[in-house]
């Protein structure tokens, strides 16, 4: 985002949700989590309007950045990555809200045309001239900046596109991970840098992961649980869940918990505590893992 603002980034409802107390809360008061239920695209935009609409995050002539999971050369039936029909709602609800631009944007792992065709991503999103799709893996695209926050990690190389925007979007799948157990939003703010190696290399990844999330904050968090890779992650092939469901907060922190307690992370039930980055987010104020105190709705479409 812009060097000058921080890199950041209702109804009564009865919620019910695996590993979570039925909870009704009154109408007066504004969800801190949205869970919407039904297709991807649909329920993408219950879920931003139960918020109150795009116009409370994106603003008239913003540059907006979206970052979705298209790491992977995969189909979006593998859930390696983000449902395009999620990501394409969002970029038309930005646009809709007065944006400039919209830039849908990852640093893929694998062959940067290869996963922006087979994810659906490409195709989905580039349907008006202000939206475009791009993976960046050159060094030239990227700014080296400091992470004043940061524990393990003091700086890194973000995103040239990223600094330059008023607003972030997260756009995540949500897939399990060999190395920290889930890849929600948190985890995907790594695919926003150039060098992700020093964070498996020179660093504990969980607390550099962190470290990170202090830099870079989304103004919205939207996490694509239409269908879940519960096992074989991130990329695949591994089962898949189907839950047809999406999670959205202003706090990537609790979405990720909330999304957490949805499905099931190579055949076991977790709760948010027992993935280390979101309690170590947690205890450092980035947000609260404490699903079950804060303001949940559920919308179903």
């Amino acid at each position: 985002m812009k060097r000058s603002a921080q890199c950041a980034a209702v109804g009564a409802a009865s919620v019910t949700l695996p590993g979570m107390m039925e909870r009704v809360y009154s109408a007066e008061k504004e969800p801190q989590i949205v869970v919407a239920d039904g297709g991807p695209g649909p329920a993408t935009k219950a879920a931003v309007k139960a918020f109150g609409g795009m116009g409370r995050f994106v603003k008239q002539g913003d540059k907006v950045v979206i970052k979705p999971n298209m790491s992977f050369a995969n189909p979006p039936e593998m859930a390696t990555t983000t449902h395009p029909e999620v990501v394409r709602q969002l970029v038309s609800l930005c646009l809709g809200a007065g944006a400039s631009r919209v830039l849908v944007v990852d640093n893929p792992l694998r062959g940067i045309e290869q996963c922006l065709e087979q994810s659906g991503l490409k195709s989905a999103c580039e349907f008006d001239q202000r939206s475009q799709v791009v993976g960046l893996a050159d060094k030239r695209f990227y700014e080296q900046v400091s992470v004043p926050k940061g524990m393990d990690l003091k700086s890194t190389w973000v995103m040239k596109s990223l600094l330059e925007s008023d607003v972030l979007i997260a756009a995540p799948v949500a897939k399990c991970h060999s190395a920290t157990g889930v890849s929600l939003t948190m985890k995907g703010m790594m695919g926003l840098v150039y060098n992700r190696r020093e964070f498996h290399r020179d660093m504990d990844l969980d607390t550099a992961i962190v470290d990170l999330c202090t830099l870079l904050v989304p103004k919205l968090t939207v996490i694509d649980a239409s269908r879940v890779l519960s096992t074989g992650g991130p990329g695949g092939p591994g089962k898949v869940l189907e839950l047809k469901k999406i999670v959205a907060s202003a706090n990537m922190v609790s979405a990720d918990a909330l999304a957490v307690t949805l499905g099931t992370w190579y055949g076991k039930k977790y709760q948010p505590r027992q993935v280390k980055h979101i309690l170590m987010a947690h205890e450092r104020g980035l947000g609260k893992m404490d699903v079950e105190n804060l303001v949940i709705k559920e919308v179903s479409v």
